[in-house]
């Protein structure tokens, strides 16, 4: 058996960031009266933001639950949030630790400068991911979704206006230029920002070339996480044995051979612990 792991798996920049920059505010936490929140999940992972719950992290889902705490420190995570989301959070006295990944607060600043200069804005992601929902947030004027390249043909555009594109930062990169080439043949002014994180590209197409040439994929990483359902996506339509995995527990280790090659690749919120243990019980199991 031969077991190869991609060079991208695991966690990426902003998520570590914002892993690192929680534990920090536990480890200085002295003031036991002042409470620590999370504004949503720091990462899609559920036994990270179980340890973390596990040490004393409230974690917050939308404005309506403020109403139910006492202000305190809060975590921004990588995602980022809305303007209006964060005007609250200051207005009720919370301290914030905003840890929205660079690259995300890129597109914040993109989108609130065009739309103030009467761009409508184009925002290639999926609306229900938190992400987009927070860069919608920051736009000033109209904000249109597209998720899949056939949207584009139901779409009515005005060519008196110009467009401004931005996309989720771990948008799948194929999907994406097929948006794009679709975007570039209708008859209206266009402003392309190029906003899929490199990292996210890095490991979309890391991920594509491994499955091409192994017998079995593993993908890991929580059944939530939006970059690692895009990895499973790409790595199934290479190769057919491909396993979607949170945890060792949920994979069937008979299904594997000693003449297998077997490749693995993990979201950017899959720890390394994780990763090691399942290429541990894969390596030592019995067939």
């Amino acid at each position: 058996m031969k077991i190869i792991l991609a060079k991208t798996a695991g966690f990426c920049f902003g998520v570590n960031r914002a892993v690192n920059r929680l534990d920090t505010m536990i480890k200085s936490h002295t003031n036991q009266e002042i409470p620590i929140y999370s504004y949503g999940p720091v990462i899609h992972n559920p036994q990270v933001v179980n340890r973390f719950k596990d040490q004393g992290i409230i974690i917050i889902n939308s404005l309506d639950e403020l109403e139910a705490h006492p202000p305190g420190k809060i975590l921004i995570r990588s995602h980022g949030i809305s303007e209006v989301e964060l005007t609250k959070l200051q207005n009720k006295g919370f301290t914030i630790i905003d840890s929205t990944c660079p690259y995300v607060k890129k597109i914040h600043n993109i989108v609130e400068k065009e739309s103030l200069e009467g761009h409508s804005i184009l925002i290639i992601g999926d609306e229900n991911h938190p992400e987009v929902k927070g860069i919608a947030g920051w736009a000033k004027g109209d904000v249109t979704i597209i998720k899949e390249p056939d949207e584009i043909d139901s779409l009515e555009f005005n060519p008196n206006i110009t467009y401004t594109v931005v996309a989720q930062t771990t948008f799948n990169i194929e999907k994406y230029k097929l948006i794009l080439k679709k975007l570039q043949k209708k008859s209206i002014r266009v402003i392309i920002n190029e906003t899929v994180c490199q990292a996210t590209v890095e490991r979309q197409t890391e991920a594509l070339e491994l499955a091409k040439k192994v017998t079995k994929m593993i993908v890991i990483g929580g059944k939530n996480s939006s970059n690692t359902q895009k990895l499973y996506e790409i790595c199934k339509s290479q190769c057919k044995d491909t396993y979607y995995i949170e945890t060792i527990e949920e994979l069937e280790l008979n299904v594997f051979k000693d003449s297998d090659i077997i490749g693995i690749t993990a979201g950017a919120s899959t720890p390394k612990n994780i990763i090691e243990e399942v290429i541990s019980n894969v390596r030592n199991a019995k067939f």
